[in-house]
């Protein structure tokens, strides 16, 4: 058995999903305003992430604990994702040490956290 995909629910599909492909390398594969589709892989399917979208007084139900993570190979890499973030105008704290790796936490479009670290 082979993980398929996961599900969020977000606000805004386009938003999300432009996010995903352009800090984090996922890529595209289609979809409307109401569903996307995202890989990290470079050919064929493999794990899908699809983002679904969710008016606002449905998004926002997510426990406060839940959040996708992007690990990449070093400090570096994560403070260059962070400054360009930040470039970008997202709110966005410094990378610190967690005890489990370097990092820091960012609200994406459409609703959900991502922890990005090293």
């Amino acid at each position: 058995m082979k993980l398929n995909h996961i599900n969020l629910t977000v606000t805004d599909v386009r938003a999300a999903s432009d996010f995903l492909v352009k800090y984090f390398g996922m890529r595209d594969m289609g979809g409307n305003q109401g569903m996307g589709f995202l890989t990290d892989e470079q050919d064929g399917w493999g794990f899908v992430l699809t983002l679904m979208k969710a008016t606002e007084a449905i998004q926002g139900k997510y426990p406060g604990t839940f959040h996708i993570g992007f690990f990449i190979e070093t400090a570096e890499k994560v403070d260059e994702v962070n400054r360009r973030l930040k470039e970008d105008g997202f709110n966005v704290p410094a990378p610190e040490h967690t005890g489990h790796s370097y990092g820091f936490y960012v609200t994406a479009p459409g609703g959900f956290s991502v922890e990005v670290g090293a």
